[in-house]
């Protein structure tokens, strides 16, 4: 299928070229603003589907909303009916195309002209209809409160909120290409207008909190659920904004005669990750848990992890290595260590089912053996 794309250096733009390119099937026409309109007519003559992504938000010259939204239209659809063509085509368009102002006049007027050539040729056209769009390559200071926050905090600058209650409605880019092309295969359309999927409405407020806890996890550890939802994309695009060399960040370990402690991650309601090395012949733990538990496994050297019932006194023991991936569970009731039965430091990673807590600790000293 040969694809057109206007617009192409724009930001939606270039996260659908990312997607589309993994399909061989596709062959891609790019057209941006830097193109001629001879460039523009033999791309629209050869293709078999127009995304027209192209727009302008931020002119010098309100006459420029309608160059760029309205005008560009209707050359596109003058050259696909002088060719007597009925070419597909997906408007990304704005809810501000329901609003008095010019630029959303301007995407109205876009969007009528698509409707009447759809009308007049039968073709498929999908108008979109975006409100606030987020994610990676959006560009700061421009027209998204979020990548310019994103950019300010990764950044270690001020971000500026007048009234942290005022509510925005998102979506977000990987949302808005997948359901773009989900519309390459639509065979009969029931309306003009296609919605979004997963739309969020977050305040200002919202945002701020969740950036500021994104940047907090370096110090305090301590991860918001970004498994899902908002919460995930919105992680995300932080991530995109860091810095090259801000990839990375040190841990602070404890360390004393035994090796060091890591703490790695806190999660809100899944415990937390941690990471011990071990000197040769030493063992580390001798205490219990009543409720609290967790996951032993040794990713590099050899280890004998024992256990004791603390009312029957059964004692168990495994020996573990970096030979065979194997978690061991910490089972409450039963007082555990573990030793380095090697000749090399132990490296060993756990996790608990819940974050440390200085005051309730849950942890009790108890040697496994006691043969004194």
């Amino acid at each position: 299928m040969k694809i057109l794309i206007t617009g192409s250096n724009g930001f939606i733009a270039k996260n659908l070229i990312e997607h589309l390119k993994r399909d061989e099937s596709v062959q891609l026409y790019l057209f941006s603003k830097k193109d001629s309109l001879n460039i523009l007519e033999s791309y629209v003559k050869e293709a078999d589907f127009i995304f027209h992504l192209a727009g302008v938000n931020r002119p010098k010259e309100i006459s420029e909303f309608y160059e760029g939204n309205s005008s560009l239209t209707k050359t596109i659809v003058g050259i696909l009916k002088d060719n007597k063509k009925n070419t597909p085509i997906l408007l990304s368009s704005s809810i501000q195309s329901n609003l008095d102002n010019d630029y959303g006049k301007s995407k109205l007027e876009a969007e009528k002209i698509l409707i009447d050539y759809s009308k007049n040729t039968k073709a498929k056209i999908f108008i979109f209809k975006l409100p606030n769009v987020f994610g990676k390559w959006s560009k700061p200071n421009y027209n998204s409160v979020i990548s310019t926050w994103c950019h300010n905090v990764t950044n270690n600058l001020d971000i500026q909120i007048n009234d942290e209650k005022v509510e925005l409605n998102l979506v977000y880019v990987d949302d808005v290409v997948k359901s773009f092309i989900k519309q390459l295969k639509i065979e009969e359309i029931k309306d003009y207008y296609v919605e979004i999927e997963n739309k969020y409405k977050k305040t200002l407020g919202e945002i701020r909190d969740l950036l500021f806890a994104f940047k907090e996890n370096r110090i305090g550890l301590v991860i918001p659920n970004v498994a899902s939802g908002f919460e995930r994309a919105l992680y995300a695009t932080y991530l995109s904004y860091l810095s090259t060399d801000n990839f990375s960040y040190v841990l602070n370990g404890h360390k004393d005669d035994r090796g060091t402690f890591y703490e790695i991650l806190k999660t809100l309601d899944s415990g937390q990750f941690s990471l011990s090395t071990t000197a040769p012949g030493i063992t580390r733990g001798n205490h219990y848990h009543h409720t609290k538990n967790e996951k032993f496994l040794v990713v590099h050297g050899e280890a004998l992890i024992e256990f004791r019932h603390i009312v029957t006194n059964e004692i168990i023991s495994y020996e573990v290595s970096d030979k065979k991936m194997e978690i061991v569970e910490m089972i409450p009731g039963y007082t555990h260590n573990i030793k380095n039965i090697g000749t090399e430091e132990m490296i060993l990673i756990l996790w608990a089912n819940e974050k440390f807590d200085q005051n309730n600790p849950d942890t009790y000293f108890l040697e496994v053996r006691n043969d004194k």
